[in-house]
């Protein structure tokens, strides 16, 4: 049988999973996602990605200030859902919407829960160096990401991936596990809820401005890690020559060049390569105040950078 479906979603994240239900045998009935809300440095009104993808394809669309609203839940329960679809929506449902479809509802999540329950999952895996991760199709209760898991896959990260390019391979990924997942509920097949094991649970917190600070003491493989995790926010930062640089791209060195932390151990065309507590950094593309991205190269050719010249931490005010 095909179901009648209510996806709950609001970034990048969440698309390719709608995007295949929306293409599949099922019925879409509604898409509840976010209000819009002002961001970057103009505070423009830009509509997530999620809103996009529904306006486009016509499907009835709900963006809630409060979840509780008793008009939200009327005309949610007016169209009869099968089954709820939760991925990236970024609010914790409340019980009124766990009871609204027939099935309850399910969720896509970015990662081999129960490791990295939370808003972060793809980040902190990066940071914290994690060697493989995956997505996880699990059962939406009350507690956060605590549902017993319905269907999983594992891939793993590699070792210069950034959090941008991991997610949207998760995405792509957790969209093809959802479609079978859900198909097979409709088809009436037997799925297993396997609980999570509570003594493997670690938490994924939402990241803060603050952890943009570059800890030069720290070993190089963990601060090139911090800087694949960061993206697209808040990136990892530190100033040089008196001027805020964000750090895009680096590369870990065997060697350990014997440069105190932070020091410009050397240069050569394409990376300037920093002394840290363990091995060298070499970094590869960064982001001066004010300018585009760009290579190291494309840095190099308009600011002199020498062995000895220090990045410094930058102050970091506000969460």
């Amino acid at each position: 049988m095909a179901f009648r479906l209510v996806y709950f979603g609001t970034p990048g994240f969440a698309v390719p999973a709608l995007l295949r239900l929306i293409g599949s045998a099922h019925q879409v009935v509604a898409v509840v996602t976010q209000p819009d809300r002002p961001r970057g440095r103009g505070h423009k009104v830009v509509p997530e990605a999620v809103k996009v993808a529904a306006v486009e394809h016509g499907l009835p669309l709900f963006q809630p200030t409060r979840l509780k609203d008793p008009a939200l839940l009327d005309a949610l329960r007016a169209l009869q859902p099968d089954l709820g679809v939760v991925a990236a929506y970024g609010r914790i449902l409340p019980t009124e919407h766990l009871a609204l479809p027939r099935l309850g509802l399910i969720n896509v999540h970015g990662s081999l829960l129960p490791r990295w329950r939370g808003a972060a999952p793809v980040h902190r895996a990066i940071m914290a160096g994690d060697l493989t991760t995956g997505v996880t199709i699990m059962r939406v209760v009350q507690a956060l990401d605590a549902g017993p898991m319905l269907a999983r896959v594992t891939t793993n990260i590699d070792p210069d991936e950034s959090s941008v390019e991991l997610e949207r391979r998760l995405a792509s990924a957790g969209a093809v596990v959802l479609l079978e997942t859900v198909n097979r509920l409709a088809n009436g097949h037997a799925v297993d809820e396997e609980p999570q094991d509570e003594r493997l649970v670690t938490y994924a917190s939402r990241l803060e401005r603050k952890e943009s600070q570059v800890d030069w003491s720290r070993p190089a493989r963990e601060i090139h890690n911090r800087i694949r995790g960061l993206q697209p926010w808040p990136l990892a930062a530190a100033v040089l020559h008196a001027r805020r640089v964000l750090l895009l791209r680096s590369a870990v060195d065997a060697g350990d060049a014997g440069t105190p932390p932070g020091v410009v151990a050397g240069v050569t065309p394409d990376a300037i390569a920093v002394g840290t507590g363990s091995g060298t950094l070499r970094l590869l593309e960064i982001q001066p105040e004010g300018r585009a991205a760009m290579p190291v190269r494309a840095f190099l050719s308009g600011h002199r950078v020498v062995a000895g010249d220090r990045f410094t931490p930058v102050p970091v005010t506000g969460p």
